[in-house]
């Protein structure tokens, strides 16, 4: 990337794993919560490494940036989580420059995600960057790049079916709620964590079950107590927790907690009881499967489609792809223009120095020089030569750097770059 003059390293990289090749344990390992990410991303600033975005979500953990490699962002994840660099090379993925951009575009179109066409995934991009920005890690390609990603997103939803039905892990545990739960608007369910997936399963639990036995429980009872608000629901303790659990029939867990917080000694050993973890890493402990009163469901089974409704949306990929290598060309197109962006600043700077020069001038030969106007035209002028000279290097039918050479010896410029 270094011929854009968007960095001064050679490459865009992106390294990352999903749901594709890593399982939720593994997943887990290298998953990070905010404040593990803002200590990737001071050490990174640190290090002088540029561009940095973090997206860590219960299907996906990836890292965006400029480096000499990609080991240098795989060297951070496994400093800053529990994964080490033997297991992500085993299911991890790494891309350079087109490879890279190309699969960021994918990720925002919701081509990667575990339910084709889910959108989530946007948001916690816009977040990955704002927390960048924040962090003073952002720069100008990846703001132009994450604006692109928005517009792509956007016009994906607006111009395609591949978003109908089913988008979200949320909504898919309330529907397997609806059609495998008799009678659910009388059952007791329980919903412990009210983070993001919780507060939304809430949401949906509420407008399709029509159940107003609904109890919440966060470790800060505070939170549950916002979102109960919004549906007038219950709130208990965190210390109640295992008599809730016992009174359930539906327990749903979407807690950020990095080790299971639901064990086998606190569930009812004869009371029948459906499990929904929608956790990462998985909040319910693994021997909790082998009470026989026990059905227990993790998202990564919860996220399987029907195969008529994946059919349905997978017709639309020929047409998300043409919107993607759309909106990917006029993010080249952009990118193109910082590769001459340089020469043009020097040589409007020589021509502002050639304008200056002699309106001074001309200011001591004319009497009643009007100074302020001649301004006005200068920049006009200067503002018009310079664009032309853009415009012939974008669209120079041969290569644009002998185009750059040859302006950069007319002008006699050295373009600063980088």
């Amino acid at each position: 990337m270094l011929e854009y003059n968007v960095s001064k390293y050679p490459h865009f990289c992106v390294i990352g794993l999903s749901y594709e090749k890593a399982d939720a344990k593994t997943r887990g390992l290298f998953s990070l919560n905010h404040n593990q990410k803002i200590s990737l991303l001071e050490d990174a600033r640190s290090k002088g490494l540029e561009g940095l975005m973090v997206v860590s979500t219960c299907n996906r953990t990836e890292v965006y940036g400029f480096a000499n490699s990609t080991k240098d962002l795989i060297d951070l994840i496994c400093q800053h989580t529990k994964g080490d660099i033997s297991t992500f090379e085993k299911v991890g993925y790494q891309f350079k420059d087109e490879l890279a951009l190309q699969h960021v575009f994918s990720v925002a179109a919701g081509l990667q995600s575990q339910i084709l066409g889910d959108f989530e995934i946007i948001s916690q991009i816009k977040a990955a960057f704002n927390l960048s920005k924040k962090m003073k890690m952002s720069n100008a390609f990846s703001e132009r790049l994450v604006n692109s990603l928005v517009q792509t997103s956007r016009k994906i939803k607006n111009k395609t079916q591949i978003s109908s039905g089913i988008t979200s892990v949320s909504f898919a545990s309330v529907q397997y709620i609806l059609d495998t739960v008799d009678q659910v608007s009388s059952k007791n369910i329980l919903l412990f964590g009210t983070g993001k997936i919780g507060r939304n399963t809430c949401e949906n639990l509420v407008k399709h079950t029509k159940n107003k036995n609904i109890t919440l429980i966060n470790r800060t009872k505070t939170k549950a107590e916002e979102v109960a608000g919004k549906f007038n629901l219950t709130v208990k303790d965190f210390s109640e927790l295992q008599v809730e659990i016992r009174k359930s029939d539906v327990l749903i867990v979407a807690t950020g907690a990095q080790q299971p917080t639901i064990l086998k000694e606190m569930i009812h050993p004869k009371k029948e009881l459906l499990i929904l973890d929608l956790s990462i890493p998985q909040n319910v402990a693994d021997d909790v499967s082998e009470l026989h009163n026990v059905n227990l469901l993790h998202l990564d089974r919860l996220s399987q489609m029907t195969d008529e409704t994946l059919e349905r949306r997978k017709q639309c990929i020929p047409k998300v792809k043409e919107i993607i290598e759309e909106h990917k060309a006029e993010f080249y197109e952009w990118l193109h223009t910082r590769k001459f962006a340089p020469t043009i600043r020097a040589i409007k700077d020589k021509l502002h120095g050639f304008a200056a020069d002699e309106i001074d001038y001309q200011s001591k030969q004319i009497k009643n020089f009007d100074e302020e106007q001649a301004k006005i035209i200068q920049e006009r002028l200067v503002h018009k030569i310079t664009r032309q000279f853009a415009s012939h290097l974008r669209h120079a039918n041969g290569s644009t750097q002998d185009g750059i050479d040859w302006l950069q010896r007319i002008f006699d410029v050295e373009a600063e770059t980088h």
